[in-house]
């Protein structure tokens, strides 16, 4: 079902993305919706209440207590009569007053009323993002019933670099599009948290050069987009990858293995977690910290490799309690897939692994296609040729079936 005909409530908040919103309203009107604005007091020194009405057609409103507007439609009516409130930018006050429960403001006292499904887009400075109170604020949001569109990695107005962006306006509609195409009943995988790790790592060798391999991110991707379409809360940790990151998840970027062990531990708990990501096995002992040069001689330097930490094995092998409901692991192998996949799954401890040929000529590193051999301890199952984002898909199903029969 598309944004055609529907009414959107939305909520601009007082940070420097509110200019966004400007995009977003042309954007879902461009596809056929109609849209009502609040803008809070703060939203007010970012974007001007003339230009949104003069946008939307009708005024925007930001007075809890204007009379004339609350006879012709109340607050309660007007959180109620629309079909998506849509926060954004959603800034960590705003986030941390609707967690509260607060209602000191037409914003917020709309929010608390509302029997509508809200969709909020963080925008907020990275270490607002990551403080524990905000984490707190958002997984109380999350049982609360509350969906999120990012926020992004990336540079920020305030000169850092980070997660805590607000989505492009292009990813917010997507996800309200994708709200309305499968409808007010809950989504097979509503409520689940999923880890899910992408790409590859690259290991310095000194400030200019690295160790690393040709994984693009395309499957890790696919993957996330599947499971947050079936309604999974995904905490994406991706490598320096080729292809884009996924949509309507949580990003968190790392460069190294040990970086990526760490972000692994900070996204637990999860319901599941799937290691896609092509971690380097080894790391160079003692990094140069200046470019290393070519001597007269031609000599090579000699590097010393010690191994990396094995993420799968270890969240796998986690006590009760800690460790996911589910762990799948991925192979990629350049002959005999099925011995060495079978030989992963007992040695890493995992639930299922999907394993593919790797091998030159094949194309799956950086293409769109693959073939899965997939194996859960009770058999090896042939999923046969077919397109990274079927795979995805396929995998998404399983997964929510896995869920569905209490497994």
């Amino acid at each position: 079902m598309s944004v055609a005909g529907k009414h959107i409530l939305l909520i601009i908040s007082g940070g420097i993305a509110a200019y966004k919103a400007i995009t977003l309203i042309r954007l879902i009107q461009k596809a056929g919706g109609t849209v009502q604005v609040i803008l809070t007091e703060g939203a007010k020194h970012f974007v001007s209440p003339l230009t949104i009405s003069t946008l939307c057609g009708r005024p925007a409103l930001s007075d809890l207590f204007d009379l004339t507007r609350e006879a012709e439609i109340g607050h309660i009516e007007l959180s109620r009569s629309v079909d998506l409130v849509v926060v954004a930018p959603a800034t960590a006050n705003i986030l941390a007053r609707m967690a509260n429960g607060l209602a000191d403001d037409l914003a917020t006292t709309c929010l608390l009323a509302t029997i509508t499904p809200v969709l909020a887009a963080p925008a907020m400075n990275v270490r607002m993002w990551e403080a524990p109170a905000t984490r707190r604020n958002i997984e109380t949001l999350r049982r609360d019933g509350i969906a999120f569109v990012g926020p992004e990695e990336g540079d920020m107005a305030c000169g850092e670099f980070g997660a805590g962006r607000m989505g492009e306006p292009e990813d917010i509609l997507v996800a309200i599009e994708d709200h309305f195409a499968h409808g007010a009943g809950p989504r097979p995988l509503e409520g689940k948290t999923i880890l899910v790790t992408s790409g590859p790592t690259r290991e310095p060798i000194d400030p200019v050069r690295y160790i690393s391999n040709a994984s693009s991110g395309r499957q890790g991707t696919a993957i996330a987009e599947a499971l947050a379409a079936q309604g999974a809360i995904v905490k994406f940790v991706t490598g320096p990858a080729e292809f884009a990151n996924p949509k309507g998840c949580e990003i968190v970027a790392v460069e190294t293995a040990l970086e990526m062990e760490a972000a692994v531990r900070a996204a637990l708990p999860a319901d599941a977690a799937i290691f896609t990501a092509a971690v380097a096995d080894w790391r160079i002992a003692e990094p140069a910290d200046a470019k290393l040069k070519k001597d007269a001689s031609g000599t090579a330097p000699e590097l010393e490799f010690v191994a990396n930490p094995d993420i799968l094995a270890s969240v796998s092998h986690l006590p009760a309690g800690e460790r996911p409901a589910l762990v799948i692991g991925f192979a990629a192998e350049t002959g005999n897939l099925e011995t060495h996949a079978r030989n992963k799954l007992a040695r890493k401890g995992s639930d299922w692994l999907l394993a593919n040929d790797v091998s030159p000529g094949t194309g799956v590193f950086g293409g769109a296609d693959t073939r899965i051999l997939f194996l859960d301890g009770t058999g090896v199952d042939d999923w046969g040729p077919q397109s990274k984002t079927a795979v995805a898909e396929k995998l998404a199903d399983r997964i929510a079936s896995h869920f569905a029969a209490g497994s």
